[in-house]
């Protein structure tokens, strides 16, 4: 793994393994029966759209939404020394974040999807949110390199701790303690904090992209070691493709990788269209939303249907344009009342110029309502927040 595969292959290389690193030659290599053993690497990029914020992120990031919990630093929250010391940010923060408060997204379904075609070969996830067990994928299945809320226990004797007790306690922002008595050590999910050791499942499972005949990374920055590592255990003619934002690792410098730098839901579901399973994979999500999971009928509205980002650009142009009309309206209203405004004014000088003494105002009942309007009518700060909501609107954490 030297230095030359960090960068990008030439464009006039030759692909090994695929016909061309294109979207429809990695669907073409599925739909040919020669990805059987499929190995799925992600990172919190694929739970952003389920509303959960990543970590990094400036300003948006969970780590730039933690100053109300008066940590030291940030990261504080996941140090397992400050931890011992102070359990209850942790605790507080972890309401939020508990499985149950979100729906995966459209990308955890495609990797369901994978696992119900006999496909997958393991996921290994950055996640703790556990949304990839939500949608469907197996215990047996997942790696979560960085732990999960899927198990819990003491962290001084290991004993594991009861999940009704841990998600009681969450609710209450409690912090639990181990159901043994002579230990009665504090109790926190499996997640890997800062000063913990990765869980032994990462290191026995490590070697398993060497097995795979497709790799596809989806959602990860890969900046954060051992996991970053894990894309370049795949043999040398295996296709990788990475789904993503934006290009990251050394993804990109063999011959068989394929780039695709956008939000995982929509590369997802050109790659599942592709392949002829888009309508599979749009099945597959539904049973993910609440009235499905609650055993309630679909609601009437779920019949319309999703309406692609172009669309809901258009709508927002539409809201717009309609706010943009209202208000030349109401500018020809003030004008109106301007005009009436000058002729009155005029009037008045011209009847005391006359020595008529002042005159009664002209304007209507109408016209004054529109006064009133126009006054209470400001301009919102920003102008543009009913656009772009996220510039208003504050992260839950």
């Amino acid at each position: 793994m030297g230095q030359d595969e960090s960068r990008m292959v030439d464009e006039k290389t030759p692909p090994q393994t695929l016909k061309s690193r294109t979207l429809d030659a990695v669907a073409e290599y599925i739909r040919d029966g020669r990805a059987r053993r499929i190995v799925v690497m992600t990172g919190a990029g694929i739970s952003t759209s389920a509303g959960i914020p990543d970590f990094r992120s400036p300003d948006t990031g969970l780590y730039a939404n933690l100053a109300r919990l008066n940590l030291p630093y940030a990261e504080a929250v996941f140090d397992i020394g400050y931890f011992r010391g102070n359990p209850l940010p942790f605790y507080t923060l972890a309401q939020e974040l508990y499985p149950g408060n979100y729906r995966p997204t459209i990308t955890h379904s495609f990797i369901n999807l994978l696992h119900q075609k006999g496909l997958l070969l393991k996921l290994f996830t950055q996640n703790i949110d556990c949304l990839e067990r939500e949608a469907g994928v197996p215990d047996d299945k997942i790696v979560e390199a960085h732990g999960s809320f899927a198990r819990q226990s003491c962290i001084e004797c290991k004993a594991p701790y009861p999940e009704e007790l841990m998600k009681k306690a969450i609710h209450e922002k409690s912090v639990p303690h181990c159901i043994r008595e002579e230990c009665d050590g504090l109790v926190k999910p499996e997640i890997v904090f800062f000063g913990e050791q990765l869980p032994a499942d990462f290191f026995e499972n490590r070697s398993l992209p060497g097995e795979a005949d497709l790799c596809i990374v989806m959602g990860t920055s890969l900046s954060v070691q051992p996991f970053a590592s894990l894309p370049m255990m795949c043999g040398d003619g295996t296709p990788r493709v990475l789904i993503n934002g934006e290009q990251v690792g050394e993804m990109g410098s063999r011959a068989d990788d394929v780039l695709l730098i956008q939000d995982c839901d929509t590369g997802v579901r050109k790659l599942a269209e592709a392949c002829g399973w888009l309508d599979e994979l749009e099945d597959l999500w539904e049973q993910t939303a609440p009235w499905a999971r609650s055993g309630q009928p679909k609601p009437e509205q779920a019949d319309e249907p999703k309406k692609s980002p172009d669309e809901q650009l258009q709508d927002e142009v539409d809201k717009l344009t309609k706010e943009i009309d209202q208000n030349l309206q109401l500018g020809q209203d003030q004008h109106t009342w301007l005009e009436n405004h000058v002729d009155n004014k005029f009037a008045r000088v011209q009847d005391n110029e006359n020595g008529k003494g002042p005159t009664a105002p002209l304007t209507t009942g109408k016209t004054v309502a529109s006064d009133t309007k126009a006054e209470r009518r400001e301009p919102s700060d920003g102008g543009l927040h009913h656009v772009f909501p996220w510039l208003s609107k504050k992260s839950s954490l």
